[in-house]
């Protein structure tokens, strides 16, 4: 199996971490006797030559000696070399088509990028040698062990190319097999075949459409009927039953009920590679999870059927249904505007399990919801109360924490972390992150503000974890607008030394604070002047503004750091957005604000045509309404901004109310397609839409 390995320059090839050279002790560690050096080397395989999905000139070169291990039966473990092969080509196969994604060598194996030069056409390259090697896989659907029988069906439906025969075999296959965890595999195969083959109007694929519609009935198991409904759902949505919700959780407690807890993964130690973190950080029931989530998906936009789902998998008996459901819901959270207190008083009531898994899902869902959690505050402030235990987060390698619970309830907003917070304030251990919570307790957090201002006050001026203690406290304090603390607040900015790490934040956090005292700071205004000219001068800027309604001393710091290269990144923005708050007393900053509509990043020219908006009281037809509907389709992350300049702006903003209006009709979140995911993201959702509200006077509705 690994003749002409030899042969091969490896030296000359390149993956991830630079030379192949490593390459074929890799190949030869996947046939390994012993079980460690196989994980290892696939873990290597998939953290080298395989680098979070890119193809190098090092991986092509292994897709032969990949398929000779296939096939061998003495080799363990060949599931696991199947699904690499399949990742290699290209789990999803619209990618490039039928013939990849062509195009020409960008370089060589030597270039910076890592052999990666012409990644595409290596890539095209990959799945042609895959495609000629397919009857491989022909071979492996009906092999002796059922992992690799489960592996095959991806790899059959990617790489033959022959529909006719690939619809015989799973339809065969499907047939003949006994092992459900390889029908689910073939089931899903089915449903990447009709949806590869709809499109071209091949007959083969309404075939396996009428299949996949057979597996949803009886007499077939929970399990297979639960994947072939998945599957219809993303390729025939108009075949799935009229009652789709109510089968669904019929069928998944049936498969509950069925389920043999001694085939569920367990959490071994294992070896300590990639690929075994991974495998312990799965579900528990992670067949199970794939399931629900293909159906979930596909669902899309049926929020209201997702929504009820959802209700029926954490009403479950079995806690590994309700976990799963768990994870599902934050997706569903994530994405959609929708009601959420049924599900999310449900989740709430997880926190009560036994089951870790659960407990702990529960909570790192409800910490991410912010004020949306509040209908499990109830099960929150019990637990909490019940388990003091559960309210700081003690790490092995890392400060003490504020405790999810905690933290969940106190995002909420729920009066009653008040208390809880007051305990923690008063003990041996207090998490530095604590203050960060109490912004969302609004004058709630009132009872906390003394101890608070004591804590800031013993802060050590020139101790490494001055930034860690300052900048949460600061924080809350700003939020409360706690005057009382500028002495506290005055100690940090004129007794830190130069050099302290970060002392850039926890100045900028100071100043922030001293600008939210307003008239009450101006012991502080000569320490404002003495910032102008510093990498915090805008944030000192806005500070002093607030402090002594003096523009003429702030507008032309300001003015100079639309422009300045060395200002940093958002800084800006930030003049920008700082000018349009002092309206017509900015007037001076006009010219520098308009060039700034047309050229930078989009949150500032966004930012720069609020600020003439503001500043003139005139939309500009001509330049600052094209600037900021453009930046709200095109960069959703400006619509936070476009709106608050909207309502401060009162009736002289109607003219963007269209937009606002468009915001609160969409059922999806405004940063849903950014292609990444915040764990703040959907409290910058609500947010948004709570401006959108303030500006529209309550016509936007609740």
């Amino acid at each position: 199996m690994f003749r002409g390995i030899d042969e091969v320059d490896w030296a000359s090839l390149r993956h991830a971490h630079g030379s192949a050279e490593d390459v074929p002790g890799l190949l030869r560690g996947l046939a390994s006797a012993d079980p460690a050096e196989r994980e290892t080397a696939l873990d290597r395989m998939y953290g080298a030559v395989h680098h979070q999905g890119d193809v190098y000139d090092s991986t092509l070169a292994c897709v032969p000696f990949l398929l000779a291990l296939a096939v061998r039966e003495e080799v363990r473990d060949r599931a696991g070399v199947v699904e690499l092969l399949v990742s290699i080509g290209g789990a999803d196969w619209s990618e490039g088509g039928a013939d990849g994604a062509g195009g020409e060598a960008d370089g060589a194996g030597g270039e910076p990028d890592g052999g990666r030069g012409g990644s595409d056409d290596l890539a095209a390259r990959a799945r042609a040698v895959l495609r000629a090697g397919a009857d491989v896989f022909v071979r492996l659907a009906g092999d002796a062990d059922a992992g690799v029988r489960r592996a095959a069906p991806a790899a059959l439906v990617r790489f033959l190319d022959r529909p006719a025969r690939v619809l015989a075999l799973l339809r065969e296959r499907i047939t003949v097999e006994r092992d459900d965890r390889v029908l689910l595999a073939l089931a899903e195969a089915l449903g990447v075949f009709a949806q590869r083959h709809l499109p071209t109007g091949d007959a083969h694929a309404a075939e396996a459409v009428d299949l996949l519609a057979a597996l949803s009935g009886p007499p077939y198991g929970p399990g297979l009927r639960l994947a072939a409904l998945g599957q219809l759902a993303q390729c025939a949505p108009e075949l799935l039953p009229a009652d789709l919700v109510p089968t669904v959780v019929r069928l998944l407690r049936d498969r509950s009920g069925q389920r043999v807890r001694g085939r569920l993964a367990q959490d071994s130690p294992g070896v300590d590679t990639l690929a075994g973190r991974l495998r312990r950080l799965r579900p528990s029931d992670e067949e199970g999870s794939r399931l629900l989530r293909t159906l979930h998906a596909a669902l899309g936009g049926r929020v209201a059927d997702r929504v009820a789902l959802l209700c029926g998998q954490l009403t479950s008996p079995d806690p590994l249904d309700r976990c799963n459901a768990v994870w599902m819901s934050a997706g569903l959270f994530r994405e959609w505007r929708t009601g959420v207190a049924e599900p999310v008083s449900l989740i709430g009531a997880q926190l009560g399990a036994v089951e870790g898994r659960l407990h702990d899902a529960a909570v790192a869902v409800l910490v991410e919801l912010f004020e949306l959690a509040l209908p499990a505050a109830d099960h929150l402030h019990a637990l909490v109360t019940r388990r003091p235990e559960l309210r700081i987060r003690h790490g092995e390698r890392r400060a003490p924490t504020l405790g999810g619970p905690l933290k969940a309830l106190a995002r909420a907003g729920d009066a009653r972390a008040t208390p809880v917070l007051a305990e923690v304030l008063a003990g041996p251990v207090v998490p530095h992150d604590l203050g960060l919570v109490i912004p969302h307790l609004g004058r709630a957090a009132t009872p906390l503000v003394p101890a608070l201002r004591r804590r800031l006050a013993r802060v050590p001026l020139d101790s490494p974890g001055t930034h860690e203690r300052a900048v949460p406290l600061l924080s809350a304090l700003t939020a409360v607008g706690d005057a009382e603390s500028l002495p506290s607040v005055l100690r940090l900015l004129r007794g830190m030394p130069d050099g302290l790490r970060l002392r850039d934040a926890v100045t900028g956090a100071a100043v922030r604070a001293v600008g939210a005292f307003g008239g009450a700071a101006r012991e502080a205004i000569p320490d404002l002047r003495g910032l102008l000219e510093t990498d915090c001068a805008v944030a000192a800027a806005d500070a002093l503004w607030s402090v002594t309604g003096e523009a003429e001393a702030v507008v032309p710091v300001l003015l100079r750091k639309l422009t300045d290269p060395g200002s940093g990144r958002y800084r800006p923005a930030a003049a920008a957005d700082v000018l349009g708050r002092l309206g017509p007393a900015a007037r001076t900053a006009l010219p520098g604000l308009r060039r700034m509509t047309g050229s930078g990043a989009a949150s500032e020219r966004a930012a720069a045509a609020c600020a003439v908006w503001r500043i003139t009281g005139e939309p500009e037809q001509e330049q600052v309404l094209p600037v900021l509907r453009a930046a709200w389709v095109e960069h959703p992350h400006t619509r936070t901004t476009i709106s608050g300049c909207v309502a401060a702006l009162g009736p002289r903003g109607a003219p963007l109310n269209d937009l606002l209006r468009a915001e609160l009709a969409s059922p999806r979140r405004h940063r849903a397609d950014s292609g990444g995911y915040d764990s703040h993201d959907i409290h910058e959702d609500e947010r948004l839409l709570r401006v959108c509200r303030e500006a529209l006077g309550g016509e936007g509705g609740g």
